[in-house]
């Protein structure tokens, strides 16, 4: 069905192990290290959690909620537009063939542009439902924030308070986990573009963008400033 070198396989090979084995890579690595973004923040979730319990006005939580939900919100309209996008190139092949074949270092791209299209919309309908279910995350997040036991409540035991905190600890924790889920399959579909360049291009977009993801959760100054927090 599609014209691929051995060249085209490996380079798709090699763009499926850097996606699957960087995201079990960083989800397995152990959270008691500490040395990713996602495990200090959730020590600062919890630290914030526990800050909202301690006051009665709840008014901040509840926007800061609502600012972040809005960033997943918008990013799961935009794969709505792109999958749209990409489901109209599909049916224009002749323009699209005509397009790739004036683009320097692309005369191989036509063999397999079909194979790299349907592979962007897989990506992006991967997000699309990633931030669609961390909408929902921050929604459940909101209705905890209510349900939250005033200071003042005597009659709900610390038991009841911390198993609480930790419910909505963890929720919001998996809201921003799902949210960075969506956001790398963004990164991986720009890797993609570089297959409509040359296979080599491709191979090496693949291995930028795992070099900067690895980078920005385990090496980056955001991480020591977070460390010099918790």
């Amino acid at each position: 069905m599609f014209d691929l070198t051995p060249l085209d396989w490996l380079a798709l090979a090699w763009f499926i192990i850097c996606w699957v084995g960087y995201t079990r890579y960083s989800g397995f690595n152990s959270p008691q290290t500490r040395n990713r973004l996602q495990d200090v923040l959730h020590t600062h979730i919890r630290q914030w959690v526990a800050t909202m319990h301690a006051r009665d006005n709840r008014i901040v939580d509840t926007t800061i909620i609502a600012n972040i939900e809005r960033n997943a919100t918008f990013l799961a309209s935009s794969s709505l537009l792109i999958i749209a996008g990409l489901t109209t190139a599909l049916g224009s092949s002749e323009k699209v063939d005509a397009l790739l074949s004036d683009l320097p270092f692309a005369s191989t791209a036509s063999n397999h542009w079909e194979l790299g299209i349907v592979l962007m919309l897989v990506a992006f309908i991967h997000a699309f439902f990633t931030f669609t279910w961390c909408v929902r995350q921050w929604g459940f997040a909101s209705i905890l924030v209510g349900s939250a036991p005033n200071i003042t409540d005597e009659g709900i035991s610390d038991e009841a308070r911390q198993k609480h905190q930790d419910a909505l600890a963890q929720i919001i924790w998996l809201a921003i986990y799902h949210f960075n889920v969506g956001l790398r399959a963004y990164y991986f579909s720009l890797a993609l573009i570089a297959w409509f360049i040359h296979p080599v291009a491709f191979i090496a977009a693949s291995s930028w963008v795992v070099a900067v993801l690895y980078r920005r959760e385990f090496r980056s100054r955001t991480l020591k400033a977070l460390h010099m927090r918790s």
